[in-house]
């Protein structure tokens, strides 16, 4: 009898596992594949005989599986392994099969995660054991027993994908994304991060139907389903967040956003939810909170046109598990894009400046919540990037080097939530003060004929109630709430300074403005209620009273003297001008769930934009304009698969709008008068994330958008406009983001995102074609805490409008998107 032997061999990698019958010395595995490889099996078999291989035992096991080849008497038999695809291969060379079965043994699907286990002999005194994996190649060892040769295997370990599930409160309460009968785009904190998404602009890039114009910091031009804020007389159609506070106007939205946790824009009107109406959709940034840990972060980069972006944020508890703080904000630094070579290569659209961010948190007890946030912005620019169209990109020929372009802002909210199980209460108190302005070249030339020169400051003050149910409410779920709006905005100044050449041209060397304060009253009432009357099917009904007077107050055109001598009246004035408009904004859903996977919805909303009264008109009959209003129909459909490792969603919208208020450029090219069109809006928004593995990230997004004019003329000039396409609504936008983070820390990204033709004026006489930008980063993260990274932005520097308005004596004024820009990037958190 052969003595038993405990020697046994790991086949995790391609080996060859040898057997010693007469030796109790255990040999140490390769290390290396390359070691395995150049071993070869030994033979150290006394008998001349091959071993008869009697029966086969499959035994389940916790990992696996246990093949056990029973032989007469135990006998040693001779292995050696190999691998081909998921299969693992030991080949046994001195065996025979005398199986009852015959000569060949097959088992499918023997446990979890085996495909199938097979032995077979290739010749006559050989036999090979063949175990197939699912997912991968089966790993264990093998050794000999007193009952033959055992095979003790595990299933292939497959990295296993975390089913990701993105949580928004775009109804107002915590609900998965696929949940929501709404047209909604989710960016997470990491895709933020990985991102790098600072602003409104970057916000956009990763959103279909939502596209910013900003060649600076001076106007950000936007627009949501085609409705854009070209029209920035009147209120914006989009309605942003930022922590609960509404920020607004086109002077105002070019800060900077760092430390933001995650973004929800919601596209359609949102009415019966949110204290402040939108007609055209939600952006709403939610930043990172304080919590009862210690924690920091921040981030320095540096890359061209001597661009500096430092970023901080540092919060944690101050009294644990009752009062907790956070700290964040960031500065920036860069040249500008943009050369003046009459100047000797002076650089005129620099950027300079920062933000500031404080919160607190306090929880007295577990149903009370209270927050005070406070805010600043404090940007010092250069002066607008004008030029003339078809002249060299990035570069002028101008006399005026004192432009510049300031915006400061200031804001401070209190938050207070109350929750039990019957109900859950919120107040959201905020007041958000805004400055903005410039002075920039306005005859795009080497002589000094006139300059434009822009105050505006706003003053807003808002108050928000919300009684609703509460989270664990399934079957019936309800919302009332209130809104109170107080608007203060007042132009301090819109007009042109002459220069001394302009004398030449009949003008008095001075400045000729026009100011004026507009008071706006906002109330309103709204509600929301959904009833799930079936597992499958919930219908939703909202409804919401909103009140809008606004009134036009010491609005006066005025001449300065470049002399000294007395100031004096150069047009009309007008004082105690009033336009009140109110409107009821129904809102129905019906969704359908097919499965727990497969959503389907429909809903009806109304839209509104309320009347109201012109700050830079300059005769009675400009004074006011009437309210827009619009039917938004749209169908959805969302669905996941493979434990939300795969997720699409599809939304079909059309938009009948009365009464659109379109702004109208007057003889000189600057927007004094408004007007009303009707319009129809048709269009879709598709998106698809995957996660086909762990690491690997695939994002895409696509808009489309058929935003025309109908049957509408141009009341000052005559032009017909029928048929065109609305300002600043391109026909299709997408975006495209691949990324992967692998195990060893490097993380890669790719991003394409672009958008279709794109008009820049009613008239559509000014267009920008498609392009896309292509944007990259790699880098090396050494743990969760410290990371480096090279990135690169519009990387082929594809040259693209960001604006261009005809002004009549000098051209068409035309401004431009960032060229190719790249840098460095350093990333730290504990």
């Amino acid at each position: 009898m052969y003595s038993s032997l405990a020697i046994s061999v790991f086949v995790a990698l391609p080996a060859k596992a040898d057997l010693v019958q007469e030796s109790n010395e255990i040999y140490s595995p390769a290390s290396s594949i390359e070691e395995w490889l150049s071993q070869s099996p030994t033979n150290n078999s006394e008998s001349p005989f091959p071993v008869q291989i009697i029966g086969v035992q499959l035994n389940s096991t916790a990992d696996g599986i246990e093949i056990i080849l029973e032989t007469a008497g135990g006998d040693v038999l001779e292995s050696s392994t190999s691998i081909e695809g998921n299969s693992l291969i030991v080949n046994i060379s001195n065996a025979q099969l005398q199986l009852p079965e015959g000569e060949e043994f097959r088992q499918e699907n023997p446990v979890e995660g085996i495909t199938s286990v097979i032995l077979n002999t290739p010749d006559a005194n050989s036999v090979q054991v063949i175990v197939t994996g699912v997912e991968g190649i089966p790993t264990g060892e093998v050794f000999q027993s007193q009952q033959g040769l055992t095979i003790s295997l595990s299933t292939p370990k497959v990295e296993e994908i975390e089913e990701f599930e993105i949580i928004v409160t775009a109804e107002k309460q915590p609900e998965s994304l696929q949940d929501v009968p709404i047209s909604v785009t989710a960016i997470t904190q990491q895709e933020i991060e990985d991102s790098d998404i600072t602003s409104f602009s970057d916000i956009a890039g990763n959103t279909p139907n939502f596209s910013t114009f900003s060649p600076s910091r001076n106007f950000v031009f936007y627009s949501v389903r085609g409705l854009s804020n070209f029209n920035f007389i009147n209120r914006d159609p989009v309605a942003f967040f930022v922590d609960d506070v509404p920020y607004d106007y086109i002077g105002f939205l070019g800060i900077d956003l760092p430390d933001i946790e995650r973004v929800e824009v919601l596209r359609g009107p949102q009415s019966t939810l949110y204290g402040r109406n939108a007609q055209a959709g939600v952006v709403n940034i939610i930043t990172r909170k304080p919590t009862n840990n210690f924690e920091f972060n921040n981030s320095v980069s540096y890359g061209n046109f001597d661009d500096l972006d430092v970023r901080a944020g540092i919060g944690g508890p101050l009294v644990a598990d009752k009062l907790f703080f956070r700290l964040s904000g960031n500065f920036e630094t860069r040249d500008g894009y943009t050369e003046n070579i009459f100047l000797d290569d002076e650089d005129i659209d620099f950027q300079s400046g920062g933000t500031g961010r404080v919160q607190l948190l306090w929880t007295p007890s577990e149903a009370w919540e209270i927050s005070l946030n406070g805010s600043f912005d404090d940007y010092r620019d250069g002066p607008p990037p004008f030029d003339d169209l078809g002249t060299e990109v990035f570069e002028v020929e101008q006399d005026f080097d004192d432009g510049f372009n300031n915006l400061n802002s200031n804001t401070q909210s209190l938050r207070i939530s109350y929750k039990n199980p019957d109900v859950r209460f919120t107040s959201i108190t905020a007041r958000r003060f805004s400055d903005q302005e410039f002075e920039a070249e306005a005859d795009l030339s080497t002589s000094d004929f006139f300059t434009q020169v822009f105050a505006v400051d706003s003053t807003v003050f808002t108050q928000e109630i919300r009684l609703q149910s509460p989270e664990e409410a399934e079957r019936f779920q309800w919302l009332l709430g209130g809104y109170f709006e107080s608007r203060d905005f007042n132009l301090g100044s819109n007009g042109f300074r002459n220069g001394a050449d302009s004398v030449a041209f009949g003008f008095t060397p001075g400045l000729s403005q026009r100011s004026s304060e507009v008071d706006e009253t906002t109330f309103a009432g709204f509600a929301q209620a959904s009833y799930q009357v079936t597992k499958a099917l919930t219908l939703t009904a909202g409804l919401r009273y909103e009140n809008v007077d606004s009134t036009l107050n010491d609005s006066e055109s005025t001449f300065f003297p470049a002399d000294g001598s007395p100031s004096f009246a150069n047009g009309e004035s007008f004082d105690d001008i009033e336009q009140e408009g109110d409107e009821l904004l129904p809102r129905f859903i019906l969704e359908y769930r097919f499965s727990p996977n497969i959503l389907m919805y429909g809903s009806a909303s109304r839209g509104y934009r309320p009347p109201g009264v012109n700050f830079n008109a300059s005769s009675e009959d400009l004074l006011t304009f009437e309210e827009e209003t619009s039917w938004n129909f749209e169908v959805g459909f969302k669905s996941s698969w493979l434990e939300n490792r795969i997720t699409t969603n599809l939304s079909i919208f059309h938009n009948p709008i009365d009464n659109y208020q379109v702004a109208l450029p007057d003889e000189t090219g600057f927007f004094q008068e408004v007007a009303n069109a009707d319009v129809v809006i048709t269009g879709l928004e598709a998106e698809v994330r995957a996660t086909p593995f762990k690491g690997l990230d695939i994002i895409a997004g696509f808009g489309f958008v058929d935003a025309e004019f109908k049957d509408f003329i141009n009341p000052f000039t005559g032009d017909d406009f029928d048929g065109n396409t609305l300002a600043y609504s391109p026909d299709f936008t997408y975006n495209l983001a691949i990324q992967y983070r692998a195990p060893i820390g490097i993380l890669v990204r790719v991003e394409l995102q672009g958008m279709g033709t794109t008009f820049f004026d009613d008239a559509n006489e000014f267009e920008q074609g498609p392009f896309a930008l292509l944007n990259a980063r790699i880098g090396y993260e050494f743990t969760d805490n410290y990371g480096i990274y090279l990135f690169g932005n519009n990387i082929t520097d594809v040259e693209h409008l960001a604006s261009a308005a005809a002004f009549p004596g000098f051209g068409t004024f035309a401004t431009f998107g960032p060229p190719a820009t790249y840098g460095v990037q350093v990333r730290t958190r504990f």
